[in-house]
């Protein structure tokens, strides 16, 4: 499949997606009433999503070991390194764990548990991210509202849903959040942002399709502070004709917004769709150059994706993995914290 076929396809999911949510019921946001609960649903949610990981690594890696365990050899390493790839890693972190399980293990008879355990350990270490990548609240709040956040993103990477479920975190923290639909070269974009706002009970800015995406950055900056608003959340095109058009375009968004607040955008967040593999690093790279990415949002951590991606995206892109998106509701959005991802990993 071409690239412009790629796109296409991804538009027509897009527009399907947004009809879909026209139709179906509004989902009342949680109330926060309860924290713990719901955290340890959103656990569950992320093991559930990476059960498809560990099952690939726990069986590939039960069946590379006889019973009695197995010698670290040439052989043991080559079958570990496909194993490990397969997981979506890609070749540079695969050769990584591959080497420490052989500084660890030369020629020692090893089991399922230990080979696991220094899989593990070697996640912790590619995963690792600056202080605050950790933090309950990851995002970096203005000194004085509002907090302008820029989300981008190819089309088809769930950057639409992953705005709404972002929202609903701050709507449930008590905040208030002015949305912009900047994404105005999509009609089902601005439509299905529409109607998450309204089910979220926000406001929102837009412009009929084909508008400046900077005059909708502009006024939803300005509504938010002529209304009080906490949090002011802009969307931008998915896809622009050329990466200078790109630039172009978020350099005049940027511009526009530090006009009326200062050192704005604040958050510039990029959202890859974990399912598309290393396809998604590939899609967003230029998205990270021309935007000043200050952190990634992985969407469609639901099951079908294989969670090894996590690591390349975390080493090539250079930027914390803020959030994870684990499922279709409002309520599916994690804080991504590598702790709590091994655990759903390797537990």
């Amino acid at each position: 499949m071409g690239l412009l076929d790629r796109f296409r396809k991804e538009d027509a999911a897009d527009t399907d997606s947004a009809a879909g949510a026209a139709d179906a019921p509004a989902e009342a946001p949680s109330t926060g009433e309860s924290d713990e609960p719901a955290k340890r649903g959103l656990f569950a949610r992320l093991r559930s999503g990476l059960q498809k990981t560990s099952d690939l690594l726990r069986t590939d890696v039960r069946d590379l070991l006889k019973k009695e365990g197995d010698i670290v050899d040439d052989a043991f390493l080559t079958r570990l390194y496909a194993i490990l790839v397969k997981t979506d890693m890609g070749n540079a972190a695969a050769t990584a764990i591959r080497d420490e399980v052989l500084a660890r293990h030369r020629a020692r008879k090893v089991h399922m548990e230990e080979i696991l355990a220094t899989i593990r350990d070697k996640f912790r270490e590619l995963l690792a991210q600056a202080p605050g990548g950790d933090a309950e609240s990851p995002l970096e709040l203005a000194p004085s509202a509002p907090t302008v956040v820029v989300v981008v993103g190819v089309n088809g990477s769930g950057k639409t849903t992953s705005i709404a479920k972002l929202t609903n975190l701050f709507v449930k923290q008590g905040k208030k959040v002015v949305l912009g639909a900047g994404d105005t070269f999509r009609a089902a974009a601005v439509e299905q942002l529409t109607i998450w706002a309204d089910r979220l009970d926000c406001e929102i800015v837009k412009a009929e399709q084909g508008s400046d995406p900077a005059s909708v950055a502009h006024r939803a900056v300005a509504v938010a502070c002529e209304t009080g608003a906490d949090i002011c959340i802009v969307d931008t095109a998915g896809r622009l004709q050329t990466q200078s058009n790109l630039m172009d375009q978020l350099t005049k968004i940027r511009r526009v917004m530090s006009k009326q607040v200062a050192e704005a955008p604040h958050e510039v967040l990029l959202v890859l769709d974990a399912t598309a593999g290393q396809n998604a690093i590939s899609q967003a790279r230029g998205f990270s150059d021309a935007a000043n990415c200050t952190g990634i949002i992985l969407a469609k951590l639901d099951g079908t994706a294989k969670g090894g991606v996590i690591i390349p995206i975390r080493q090539q892109f250079d930027l914390p993995v803020k959030y994870v998106g684990l499922g279709e509701t409002a309520d599916d959005l994690d804080v991504f914290n590598v702790d709590r991802f091994l655990d759903a990993l390797f537990d």
